[in-house]
């Protein structure tokens, strides 16, 4: 590999800046690499799905099993887009076959659990070290980086679950309110049945969908971290450095060279025999100078002006006998010393708490003196108003609640409007439970509250024959208005029935 045609910039990155710099580059090429991940993944998914159709769960198993498969085909496509030679997705996909036939066992083995897959995949695929070779390898590139790596995988796992989710939240806001009040959730979570086997293959269809917008990025984030390692060990940013050095030189080198000829070209030869010892020693000398002066700079000197105070016994001696008058005297001078002690230092922390606490003081003083005058502008205590009780709603779900609305007689009211109007006389035993529930029982119902809030509510009475009958109403009252269901004569009759058996004593239990 020729690293002066790489189209990214060659030089040492921290671990999340390497894999920001993984991201790009699955950016730069997601279309090439979704396509090629999807090519190849998705007739895996739908084989898998069709085999083992009885049991969705463990064809999504062995689907998630064979990732590190799957994860060769991005790898090989960045390190060749790495280097200028970006291949198009028929090369990439029929080239995928001969990518399985290194190490793919272990891959999907013992090797399949470990968090740095995505780090180390390159030294399997690229390098293609094995056995003893592999295993030095690794110790020298997992001596930095691991720990990234691992995490990279870790929050890659999470993010793989929030997607899968987020996708099943989103297909269940697409259905329309009237199947979803069709659908008996409790029965459909417990349900063995053959007829909901295809709901689980679709939530396993998401999770494949996921995978081809994620897994190329998790991919492309371990081959950055792998290439950054790599930088550091090898100095790959110094070695362009040298190769740039030496293309500038070849190009002036055939200069340079006439420049030396002429200056061998000896411009007075009996002279030069006489002049060989002054040459020798100005050379010499020339020489000592210029080493004296590349010593004097950076890196082998690095002079720093620092300025602070300092004590007499730290000066120089020279400059001391210079300015034998600036002596200090024994007493301070002692003094000086015990100041540096670690004792002046306990001393010192003592002194800094006691500040501290007298300030602190002050401003609490300042505080109680003024207090009268804090009142009048900032409330410290400020009044709390007294919770005024909010008024039973007089309508729920558009049902007038109020007990001057309802007949005396409901039940045998709600007999008379079967026959030609079920809507009003299902809603008439529907809001005579409200109106109950309000002024009876004084449950506390909001006009926000749903039907399934209300069956809660209820719930919290710890009354079965309230609480059953509540239930069986509010569900023959949701089919009615939301699935035009009109109950039957006999379940007719028995709502009747109930509510008499509930209400006609006229006392709420």
């Amino acid at each position: 590999m020729r690293l002066s045609d790489a189209s990214v910039v060659i030089r040492p990155r921290t671990t999340w800046e390497a894999m920001d710099l993984g991201v790009l580059m699955a950016r730069e090429h997601r279309l090439l690499l979704m396509s090629s991940w999807a090519l190849v993944s998705l007739p895996v998914f739908a084989l898998l799905s069709v085999l083992l159709w009885e049991h969705p769960s463990v064809a999504l198993f062995v689907f998630w099993w064979l990732k590190p498969a799957f994860d060769r085909l991005p790898l090989y496509i960045l390190s060749k887009a790495l280097f200028g030679e970006t291949p198009s997705v028929k090369h990439a996909v029929r080239h995928w076959p001969r990518l399985l036939k290194s190490q793919l066992l272990v891959s999907l083995t013992w090797r399949r659990l470990s968090l740095s897959r995505s780090f180390l995949l390159p030294v399997s695929q690229l390098e293609g070290l094995g056995g003893q070779a592999r295993q030095q390898r690794l110790g020298v590139l997992l001596q930095r980086n691991a720990s990234a790596a691992r995490w990279l995988t870790i929050i890659g796992v999470h993010l793989e679950i929030a997607l899968w989710f987020g996708c099943m939240a989103v297909f269940y806001l697409f259905i329309p309110d009237q199947v979803e009040v069709d659908w008996d959730w409790q029965r459909l979570a417990l349900s063995t049945g053959a007829e909901w086997l295809w709901l689980e293959h679709l939530t396993n269809t998401f999770y494949a969908l996921i995978l081809v917008f994620w897994e190329p990025i998790y991919v492309a984030c371990g081959f950055s971290l792998y290439l950054n390692r790599r930088t550091v060990l090898e100095a790959w940013d110094l070695e362009l450095v040298f190769r740039r050095l030496r293309q500038r030189l070849s190009s002036a080198a055939p200069l340079l060279l006439l420049v030396v000829g002429l200056l061998l070209i000896p411009a007075s030869p009996p002279a030069m025999a006489d002049e060989s010892n002054a040459t020798q020693q100005l050379s010499t000398q020339a020489a000592a100078q210029s080493i004296k002066a590349v010593l004097e700079q950076p890196p082998f000197k690095n002079p720093e002006t620092v300025t602070r105070y300092r004590f007499g016994e730290d000066k120089p001696a020279a400059k001391n006998k210079a300015h034998g008058d600036g002596k200090l005297p024994a007493w301070l001078q002692s003094l000086l010393n015990h100041l540096n002690s670690n004792t002046f230092k306990h001393v010192g922390q003592g002194l800094e708490v006691l500040l501290w606490s007298v300030v602190i003081g002050i401003l609490a003083l300042l505080v109680w003196r003024y207090r009268d005058w804090l009142r009048a502008f900032v409330s410290l205590r400020p009044s709390r108003s007294p919770k005024i009780a909010k008024p039973a709603p007089a309508q729920l779900f558009g049902l007038d609640l109020g007990l001057e609305t309802l007949p005396e007689d409901i039940a045998s009211t709600a007999e008379q409007l079967w026959p030609s109007q079920p809507r009003e006389a299902l809603g008439l035993l529907y809001r005579g439970l409200l109106s109950r529930l309000l002024h009876d029982y004084n449950l506390p119902l909001k006009s926000a509250d749903t039907e399934g809030q209300v069956l809660e509510r209820v719930h919290q009475l710890q009354q079965p024959h309230l609480l059953a009958f509540s239930d069986e109403l509010t569900r023959h009252w949701q089919s009615l208005a939301y699935g035009h269901h009109v109950p039957t004569a006999s379940a007719q009759q028995k709502l009747c029935n109930d509510w008499r058996a509930l209400f006609n004593s006229g006392a709420a239990q």
